[in-house]
């Protein structure tokens, strides 16, 4: 059954291997992840549910695959850290399942590990996901200039300096602080994927302490994962990094008012 699987701690990481594969994520289950999953041949995928949050943003896409015959189920967040498909495999949860997984035996509350052995049974999905546009947009957000990206990966380097809104998660991928931001950011936010096992859905925040970069976290019942634009409307602060608190960012403050705190 092994053989059959392949882990992920993001599933931007899938690649020519998956094609028919079982593959074990760490990325949340909304709609670009799933697509990822989709569009890179796996036959059925476990993603975390990222504290499921606002509108079901966390599942939404482990609910669309249903659509293209493919099996899916998500992780319960506080059983398994977010970014590390090995802890969402030995010790993670069902959370909910897609239609096409419940017909194999999956079902909330099965280990992970279960549900592996259920879902090596998936039939090959009847379609595949177009692919879900990540939007990288430069906007005001009062007298401040905001990079606005629905994933952490469409930032670059060239973007130190920038104030940035994320529609990912804050959790360390893989638990490496060299993957918590790509560029020397002067702010940056992310949601806290219902903060989770182990507070993981926090751990950009120390890191980026290290480097001098403002950070906080979103409470994931307040904006949809996946969508900056999301975050700018409705976010609301549910922690900060010790750079972002010594420049007067609060718990509880709109992301809006919290930007403008910068000026």
């Amino acid at each position: 059954m092994t053989s059959e699987l392949r882990f992920y701690d993001s599933i931007t990481d899938a690649d020519a291997d998956a094609q028919g594969q079982i593959g074990i994520s760490g990325s949340h289950g909304g709609l670009f992840a799933a697509a990822c999953a989709s569009r890179a041949g796996l036959r059925a995928v476990v993603l975390n549910d990222a504290g499921i949050g606002l509108h079901d943003a966390g599942i939404a896409g482990v609910q669309a695959l249903a659509d293209q015959g493919m099996a899916a189920c998500a992780v319960d967040c506080t059983s398994a850290e977010i970014g590390s498909a090995r802890d969402s495999f030995e010790n993670g949860f069902v959370s909910y399942a897609n239609p096409l997984a419940i017909r194999l035996g999956v079902r909330t509350g099965l280990s992970v590990k279960n549900a592996a052995t259920l879902l090596v049974n998936a039939p090959e999905p009847t379609g595949i996901m177009a692919a879900v546009p990540e939007s990288r947009n430069l906007i005001r957000v009062g007298d401040m200039e905001v990079l606005s990206v629905d994933s952490a990966s469409l930032i670059t380097p060239e973007d130190a300096d920038r104030i940035i809104v994320t529609g990912s998660h804050g959790g360390l991928i893989g638990g490496d602080p060299a993957r918590a931001c790509k560029a020397a950011a002067r702010f940056v936010s992310f949601s806290d994927a219902g903060i989770g096992k182990n507070a993981i859905g926090l751990s950009r925040l120390p890191a980026l302490d290290q480097r001098g970069i403002a950070a906080v976290t979103l409470d994931c019942q307040t904006c949809e994962i996946g969508n900056s634009a999301s975050a700018l409307q409705t976010g609301l602060v549910s922690a900060t990094n010790r750079t972002a608190e010594a420049l007067g960012i609060q718990r509880g403050m709109p992301l809006s008012d919290a930007i403008r705190q910068l000026a």
